[in-house]
């Protein structure tokens, strides 16, 4: 496993995380996967050396965060020998106050993210989204006061126009309050609007790069169809995916992708991770899998360089898109 400084923190974490989204329960998605069947993937990330899990409150609302401090203590995996990530902003009740950033969500969200994780700290506490209800001032205290009460190592954000970014990370320093080390957004061969502001901005502040759907949800697999889905369970029930890939500009890229996965004798999901993987600015990529063998191919793939010839073909028929993966 390689490894890298997460922004300009001295942590580090491993090239790959693994995302937690993919366990929990079957009521929330039908293709998650429980905990029995989480099992073999989380024991499967460790052995090869990732020490960086990501989850969310919201994910099967909270039963993946449950899973996830669960399983690693199964493994007896000592609390500092790995690197925790949750976040918070998604609606996890009927409750009119529990979703958002406001500082009362916040505190409250914490304490409940930690009782599930069983632990007494995450590495780091992430915004999932902009609130666009609640002053960005009051966002940023709840989570400086957080990281001064040693709940939270360091704080991140997720996906949000750069200006947003910009904004909170401007309120912190100026308030001397905890600044955002990471951005987790929306970033892959077959979307890359991100490469326009939001990216520029995080190199040149020194901000770590953790993108989600690396792989665009299974979009490179040869499964998908051009009328939208494909042939997995997930493909089946994933009405998102539809709305971020399926242009025809998305599935030229995909067949370019495969042509050279190929010549590798590779998959083209694993040239799309190559890809994301060979840009010096992205730290850690978040893999979700639930088929051992495509996280067994994620892994590998750290292993597969692509010559400035086949980044050249990878990028050409890349067409602008609308934003997608937040608004």
């Amino acid at each position: 496993m390689q490894y890298t400084n997460l922004g300009k923190t001295g942590m580090k974490v491993s090239r790959l995380c693994l995302g937690m989204m993919s366990y929990g329960s079957k009521n929330w998605r039908e293709w998650v996967l429980d905990e029995e069947e989480a099992k073999p993937f989380v024991r499967c990330a460790l052995d090869a050396g990732i020490n960086f899990f990501d989850t969310a409150d919201v994910y099967s609302l909270g039963e993946s965060e449950k899973i996830t401090g669960n399983l690693l203590k199964f493994f007896g995996v000592r609390r500092e020998n790995v690197i925790v990530a949750t976040k918070v902003n998604g609606q996890m009740s009927d409750d009119i106050n529990d979703k958002g950033l406001s500082r009362k969500h916040i505190l409250d969200s914490i304490d409940k993210s930690l009782k599930r994780l069983q632990m007494d700290y995450v590495d780091l506490y992430q915004i999932h989204r902009w609130d666009y209800e609640t002053p960005i001032e009051e966002t940023m205290e709840a989570l400086n006061d957080i990281v001064r009460a040693g709940k939270a190592r360091y704080i991140g954000a997720s996906s949000m126009f750069a200006w947003q970014f910009s904004k909170a990370q401007y309120t912190a320093q100026r308030n001397g309050w905890t600044r955002f080390v990471s951005m987790q957004n929306h970033y892959n061969l077959v979307y890359r609007e991100e490469e326009r502001e939001m990216i520029p901005l995080c190199i040149d502040q020194g901000v770590g790069l953790i993108p989600w759907s690396p792989m665009a949800r299974g979009f490179f697999a040869k499964n998908r169809t051009r009328d939208g889905g494909g042939e997995t369970a997930r493909a089946k029930a994933d009405p998102f995916a539809k709305q971020l890939y399926f242009r025809e500009e998305d599935f030229t890229v995909a067949e370019r992708a495969n042509e050279i996965a190929d010549a590798h004798g590779v998959t083209g999901s694993q040239i799309a991770l190559a890809w994301l993987l060979s840009k010096p600015h992205i730290t850690s990529p978040i893999v979700g899998a639930t088929k051992l063998d495509h996280l067994e191919q994620a892994i590998a793939a750290l292993e597969i360089k692509l010559s400035e010839e086949e980044i050249k073909r990878l990028e050409e028929p890349y067409k602008p898109h609308p934003i997608l993966g937040h608004s």
